[in-house]
């Protein structure tokens, strides 16, 4: 992580750990809204109005927090107004680093060859860990947010007419619905999956296994009669889920140690992960490869990184 502006030692995953041996997220640290006049968003400062070329995001394919951005630009059709660049999957030394592997990009705003970098042209003395995704201001050179939750409020309603589709992914008659679900399956699901693989002891371990399955055994039943959660299209809980899923076999099954039945187990997760896959755009943010390599990259987990040939994706999806 960095301290003070200076990377400190070689990239670790675990962050933080609890009394029990249980993994911690950081808190992001960057809070400012882009809106389409400008004005200050629920938190942080103003001054970030929207425009077309303005604004860049930082992502990586393996991480699931930095997909949600990937697919709030397709659904809104943002792709011309936003650019991105793809961090490479191979966690390095120095954590997420630019370059040519195959689907990666150099970082063709700030000419970093590490997403550190980004964190310290922000903030000089910056302290944390550099996580994506990162929402860049190319006009006034900074952050404007690396928490992929605003982010992808954001997407939906911060750039108004710049917007190409009318799709909207947090509909003001199921907001109620919406946060209720997301808070549910952000512990016990979306961070579920991280609290196994990065437990220190069995306890943690094993409760975070149990909340994993007791979440998705919540959920597969209310997708056997509808093809998306709250509406006739994909909304930003639909993108929570389907992040986390289509992660599942291929990565959290076997490395995360979440083994005690697959996605292709649920009939009707597997489906709407095929749906999700068809809708115009999705598709285009998962890179199976990237997610792979990228997770069996972690020498904690995995100190040999070998990575599996397995599991064969047709039969997942």
């Amino acid at each position: 992580m960095l301290v003070n502006g200076k990377w400190t030692e070689d990239w670790q995953p675990v962050q933080a750990k609890d009394e029990k041996g249980g993994f911690i997220r950081q808190t992001s640290s960057f809070r400012n809204w882009v809106t389409p006049d400008g004005s200050a968003g629920p938190t942080g400062e103003g001054g970030f109005e929207a425009g077309a070329g303005r604004y860049h995001l930082y992502v990586a394919y393996i991480c699931p927090w930095a997909s949600r951005t990937l697919i709030g630009r397709k659904l809104k059709g943002l792709d011309d107004v936003i650019s991105v660049s793809v961090v490479e999957p191979l966690l390095s030394r120095e954590g997420w680093r630019f370059g040519d592997y195959p689907g990666a990009t150099e970082d063709h705003v700030n000419g970093t060859t590490y997403l550190h970098e980004i964190y310290t042209r922000a903030c000089v003395d910056f302290t944390g860990r550099a996580t994506v995704p990162v929402l860049w201001d190319k006009q006034r050179k900074t952050i404007v947010n690396n928490e992929s939750a605003d982010i992808l409020r954001m997407l939906n309603g911060g750039f108004g007419d710049l917007a190409k589709n009318p799709i909207d992914l947090y509909p003001a008659e199921k907001r109620i619905e919406i946060d209720a679900f997301n808070d549910r399956i952000y512990s016990a699901l979306n961070n579920g999956v991280y609290r196994a693989g990065f437990a220190t002891t069995q306890l943690a371990y094993e409760e975070a296994f149990a909340d994993v399955f007791a979440c998705l055994d919540w959920v597969e039943p209310q997708l056997e009669d509808r093809s998306f959660l709250f509406a006739d299209h994909p909304t930003e809980s639909d993108i929570r889920l389907f992040v986390t899923l289509v992660r599942f076999d291929v990565a959290y099954h076997g490395l995360f140690k979440c083994n005690l039945r697959r996605l292709s187990d649920y009939a009707s997760l597997r489906a709407f992960c095929r749906r999700m896959l068809d809708w115009p755009g999705i598709a285009e943010t998962v890179n199976l490869d990237h997610i792979k390599r990228g997770y069996y990259s972690i020498e904690s987990l995995n100190p040999t990184k070998i990575v599996p040939a397995g599991p064969e994706l047709a039969e997942v999806f």
